[in-house]
């Protein structure tokens, strides 16, 4: 016997309970969207909440822990990690690293006397290397006074350690060293004329020519003829 088809009230049911169906899967969606959204708003809150620099940090501390645990590995193996290290830097990475701290740090050359005093001092405070035992003791026992305010009496109250002393002057006869192999007299020229009164004032009139020589051209010839307003 044949099957009889469903009348049009069972059709209508069907219908209808394909229809909540849809409805419940399109109300789950809703909700597990919301769900995500509201996740997503939390994340990006915190992101916005933390430092500037925060990803940059938490990639510099990833990557001081991968060093920390290489360098175990190496000591447990009794190898040396500096050269475990250069053994995995291929010549293009070096090459491209050389080429990167060549272009951070460019030389500049010589623009002008303060430019030229900051390089100097930029140089010679990052060869300091602080005694950070010294200090702690000094804060043990000075306490606050280490600390000077305005209402504080400095001359006189601190006496530098002979070691201290010692390396200023190691620093400072290092530094005449260098300055003169760079000090050389330059030869003089019997043709030139004498527009100076010492040697000092020489090299500042060599200098003053060079910057501004070309503007002061005519009003030096005029001055020579004797035709100067």
């Amino acid at each position: 016997e044949e099957e009889a088809e469903p009348g049009p009230s069972a059709a209508a049911e069907q219908r209808r309970e394909e229809r909540l169906r849809r409805f419940r899967e399109l109300h789950m969606k809703r909700h597990e969207a919301c769900k995500l959204n509201s996740q997503e708003v939390l994340e990006e809150d915190k992101r916005l909440k933390l430092p500037p620099n925060w990803e940059a940090k938490k990639a510099r501390l990833e990557w001081e822990l991968q060093v920390q645990e290489k360098k175990k590995e190496c000591a447990a193996r009794g190898e040396d990690y500096e050269r475990v290290k250069l053994l995995e830097i291929s010549a293009e990475d070096a090459e491209r690293w050389e080429r990167k701290k060549k272009k951070k740090n460019p030389d500049l050359g010589f623009s002008d006397y303060a430019a030229a005093q900051l390089r100097q001092y930029q140089r010679l405070t990052r060869q300091i290397k602080p005694d950070l035992e010294h200090y702690e003791r000094l804060k043990e026992l000075h306490g606050e006074a280490l600390y000077p305010t305005s209402d504080s009496l400095l001359h006189g109250t601190h006496v530098p350690s002979k070691e201290g002393v010692d390396r200023m002057v190691a620093d400072l006869e290092k530094q005449i060293e260098k300055r003169e192999k760079y000090s050389r007299r330059r030869p003089y020229n019997d043709d030139a004329d004498i527009d100076y009164i010492n040697e000092r004032n020489a090299k500042f009139n060599q200098k003053a020519e060079r910057f501004y020589g070309k503007y002061t051209a005519e009003i030096k010839q005029n001055l020579e003829r004797g035709t100067a307003v």
